[in-house]
């Protein structure tokens, strides 16, 4: 057998020295392209908070400039703060002139419609102490007796109204416990401490059990609601804030999990109405019926195929000109220049390109816009539910909007350092967003719960046809 040429050898030797070059090489591009993929990632193309973007993101293209001039508009209707009745009016100064402006000649006589201009102005606070004077008598048997404080009579040193507005300043304007503190000096005059300020949260918190539970059972009887939830710190631990919005109540979780479990229990395993939410696996439970994707985090998808460049660009590109154009339509639709018909018979025409545009991304090979498009195909019809289910929406932004006040309580106060602290934040949460989303006054239902615990009597309800049906009772 002759002897094997060195040349051939190393010539096998070099080819599978090429062939595992070429495959390291596909590897690092890949790994390039997908590092390169997210150095590009923002807010605009992804699901990224606008708090991460970098210094040097783009800004978006801005529209035209207006020819228009700045501020109100030929022909627009202005807005004046209407004035009280003369009746609920504290103080009526009547001025009269005593001198014609013309002539100099005295003046007498009565206007019977002067002009009116009023000055609100806010008086200085000054609390009001109540002291009970508990006297203590004997008697002959030898037993000495004192009085008791009466019923409705807090057995601390404030009272209901003190509570519901620390509770206010801490639950819905984020103001710490310190600056509560000083702020009830500068303010009312009230000198209170730091575990005071913790106790009265303690103490709300409890009050707000029932209203709460009432809520959430709300909630899951509606049938249509969005849901989101964002990352919490409890006691240095990793937790989410939970949120399921209605267009007049929203209730709030703290919980350890962003799993279906937690969803599950907040809108109930039987389900049957319609969630708006974004593509988390955590609500893939529920049929795609019982379901919406959030057409907002699905421009930002688009776009983030079309920035990514390659094959996928030009589809990312065209999916993202038919979200466009389905909003534009949409928004025609709240405003009334178009029907719900015309839109559901534009819808079946647009619906249909949009699943060839996902099929054509689907198929582009070893790229991230394929898988993309892939996931978004099983969605099917939890795309387009919103148009045949009354008061359904194309997007989760109620969502979003209700738990951005929670994303700046987190920013400011880095979380809660308890489970009692947790329970606070979600109670008090759920009763300020839901009055406040049914124009009802925060502070008046605060201090009535107050009151009513200081009876042994539950809250009052945050549903609001409790509060009709009590409105009417009343």
């Amino acid at each position: 057998m002759p002897a094997e040429d060195p040349r051939d050898l190393r010539i096998s030797k070099l080819e599978k020295l090429l062939e595992g070059a070429l495959v390291r090489l596909s590897a690092l591009e890949k790994e390039n392209a997908e590092l390169r993929s997210r150095l590009g990632m923002n807010s605009s193309n992804s699901s990224k908070p606008p708090s991460s973007d970098p210094p040097g993101k783009k800004a978006e293209p801005k529209k035209p400039k207006s020819k228009r001039r700045r501020g109100g508009q030929p022909g627009h209707k202005g807005h004046k703060r209407s004035l009280l009745p003369v009746e609920e009016v504290d103080t009526l100064v009547p001025l009269r002139p005593n001198k014609c402006r013309g002539c100099g000649s005295s003046l007498i006589g009565h206007d019977s419609a002067p002009a009116r201009h009023q000055v609100f102005e806010l008086p200085r606070v000054k609390p009001i102490v109540t002291e009970y004077q508990l006297h203590a008598l004997p008697c002959a048997c030898g037993q000495t007796t004192r009085a008791k404080l009466p019923s409705g009579v807090p057995r601390g040193a404030f009272g209901p109204s003190v509570m519901a507005v620390v509770a206010l300043l801490s639950g819905t304007y984020r103001i710490s416990r310190r600056g509560i503190v000083q702020l009830c000096a500068d303010l009312f005059g009230l000198e209170v401490s730091l575990g005071v300020v913790s106790k009265m949260e303690g103490k709300v918190s409890e009050m707000l059990v029932v209203p709460v539970e009432e809520a959430r059972d709300h909630v899951r009887d509606h049938l249509v609601v969005g849901m989101d939830e964002t990352g919490w710190r409890e006691a240095k631990k990793k937790v989410w804030l939970w949120t399921v919005t209605t267009p007049l109540v929203t209730v709030f979780r703290i919980a350890r999990s962003r799993g279906a479990k937690v969803a599950k229990e907040m809108l109930g395993e039987d389900f049957r109405g319609l969630l708006i939410t974004d593509r988390w696996k955590a609500y893939t439970w529920l049929t795609r019926l019982c379901r919406q994707v959030c057409w907002a985090h699905l421009i930002r998808d688009f776009r983030g195929m079309k920035e990514r460049g390659g094959r996928g660009s030009r589809i990312g590109g065209q999916l993202l000109d038919r979200a466009h154009l389905m909003f534009r339509w949409w928004h025609r639709v709240r405003d009334g220049t178009m029907t719900q018909h015309a839109f559901k018979c534009r819808l079946a025409t647009l619906r249909a390109e949009v699943l060839e545009l996902l099929r054509a991304g689907a198929i582009c090979t070893g790229t991230k816009t394929a898988g993309m498009c892939r996931e978004i195909l099983k969605e099917g019809a939890a795309l387009w539910n919103f148009a045949y289910v009354e008061g359904g929406e194309p997007t989760n932004n109620a969502s979003e909007r209700a738990i951005r006040p929670a994303v700046l309580w987190r920013k400011g106060s880095f979380g809660t350092d308890s489970e009692r602290g947790s329970r606070f934040v979600e109670r008090i949460l759920t009763v300020t967003t839901s009055l406040r989303q049914q124009r009802r006054h925060v502070l008046s239902y605060l201090i009535e719960a107050c009151e009513a615990d200081l009876r042994g009597e539950d809250a009052p309800s945050i549903l609001p046809e409790v509060a009709i049906r009590d409105q009417i009772a009343a």
